[in-house]
């Protein structure tokens, strides 16, 4: 008898409630992708991808972190090495990622994608390799058949203030059914204590606006006309990535004098830069709230921990860690300054110190207003919780102190296109979890209890709470 394949139907499905949960509620809905990094043009051109290495291998930090760790040099990760040759490497290490989630994404990713049951390891490496680079060339692995192929509603890409967005009105052109929507992130607006890269950036807005920005009053005027610009283009959604919220008290008057400082090249300290960062942060929420946008708040990343590295390899390269800061205080005052002066808008808190998982959760009570429901989200489990264990302690810390019924769902936060089978995976995890429960008899063995729960979870939460343009 033949062997049943590793990625089956029932796959991380453990009891017969959690598989009739999956396949009868979750499956079904299509996928709304909130958060990612994909690219904006990749979708508006249309991109082929060359081979297995370009659409799987390109820019993932994570499967150099495992590489590295399993002795590869660097040349087969971001180095000179040929695609064939780095893809190679990859294969080797799987075997070496059990219990890791890559080895479960990599094998779902092949599975529901080109279809490929096989395990990756270095004997299987060409044949895989041959298998789905002849799949590539067909249309529907195109960006934009994959996006169909992955039955995704709506996504919504990170996008700078500074960028004109020429892609994605090329993509609301085009009339693929897929929803592009972009996301204003405006992180270098902050960075006072870089001013090289402060000043860098500041001169592309310039640009953009076509106007000096010399003052504190013109860089506002100048964040307000980008919002205008996204808000037009019917963005909704503002991101920020931060350590940690910013609620140090800060005029305006000491915030002008910090921008001066940083506009002549010299350096904020971090008194200075956490100031000026939380008088930004308020101005940019209370614009958000004025024009019904959701915020996001990516708390809690350690970044570009090795230096020398950074200096090499440049950021986003595999060299951040979780961040041990503490969060409650600033958070709190941070919400409570909007919520006192009714600016606060719809936020999602995305957690990456599982440690302070109860501590976020818990904070979302303090601000919910009964407007809507789930007005302060608890995000998904991110970056180095998006994986089966994290997903599970973020589900039980929203449901022991809050309603996981208003859960708006996962994210790819990728940026690979063969990233999808993650809103599989989750789905998986968030039945097979109530699955478990009603076997140990925790809640009703009830489907029209359960399974309008799933469904909103999976995608009719989201859809609701972010209310995009049609």
């Amino acid at each position: 008898m033949q062997a049943r394949a590793f990625i089956h139907e029932d796959f991380l499905l453990g009891t017969r409630a959690a598989r009739r949960l999956y396949h009868e509620f979750a499956a079904p809905e299509p996928i709304f992708d909130y958060h990612c990094h994909l690219s904006p043009r990749d979708i508006a051109e249309n991109r082929q991808f060359k081979n297995l290495f370009e659409i799987w291998l390109e820019g993932d930090h994570y499967k150099w972190r495992a590489m590295r760790s399993n002795g590869v040099p660097e040349r087969f990760c971001t180095g000179d090495a040929s695609p064939l040759e780095k893809f190679k490497a990859w294969a080797a290490t799987v075997p070496h990622t059990v219990r890791n989630p890559l080895y479960h994404w990599t094998h779902l990713e092949l599975a529901r994608c080109f279809g490929i049951s096989e395990l990756l390891n270095e004997s299987s490496a060409e044949r895989i390799w041959e298998r789905a680079n002849e799949q590539l060339t067909m249309p529907e692995f195109s960006t934009q058949g994959i996006l169909k192929k992955f039955r995704v509603s709506t996504l919504c890409t990170t996008d700078d203030p500074t960028d004109d967005l020429r892609f994605h009105e090329a993509i609301a052109r085009s009339g693929i059914a897929t929803q592009v929507l972009p996301t204003f992130r405006p992180d270098t607006a902050f960075a006072v204590n870089r001013p090289e890269s402060f000043n860098a950036w500041i001169a592309r807005l310039e640009e953009i606006c076509g106007s000096g920005v010399a003052s504190l009053p013109a860089l506002l005027d100048a964040l307000r006309q980008r919002h205008d610009f996204f808000h037009e283009r019917d963005c909704r959604l503002s991101d920020h990535g931060l350590e940690r919220c910013y609620a140090e008290p800060c005029t305006e008057v000491e915030a002008a004098a910090i921008f001066v400082t940083a506009r002549s090249g010299h350096a904020a300290s971090p008194q200075e830069h956490a100031k000026f960062a939380s008088f930004l942060m308020v101005f940019l929420g209370c614009l958000y709230a004025e024009r019904g946008w959701t915020m996001q708040l990516h708390l809690g990343a350690l970044r570009n921990n090795n230096t020398r590295l950074l200096r090499t390899l440049g950021p986003d390269t595999g060299f951040d860690s979780i961040g041990d800061f503490p969060q409650a205080t600033a958070l709190a005052a941070f919400l409570d300054r909007l919520d006192r002066e009714n600016s606060l808008p719809k936020t999602i808190l995305y957690n990456l110190n599982p440690a302070d998982n109860y501590v976020f959760a818990t904070m979302l009570g303090n601000f919910q207003d009964g407007s809507i429901p789930g007005k302060v989200q608890l995000g998904s489990g991110w970056w180095f919780l998006d994986q089966k264990e994290a997903m599970e302690w973020q589900f039980n810390s929203l449901s022991n102190l809050g309603l996981l019924s208003r859960f708006v769902g996962m994210v790819t936060d990728s940026r690979s296109f063969m990233s999808y089978p993650r809103h599989e995976y989750f789905r998986r995890v968030l039945c097979n979890l109530l699955g478990r429960d009603i076997e140990a008899g925790e809640l009703p063995n009830d489907d029209t209890l359960l399974g309008p729960l799933v469904r909103a979870i999976c995608h009719a939460n989201a859809r609701q709470y972010f209310a995009f343009p049609p």
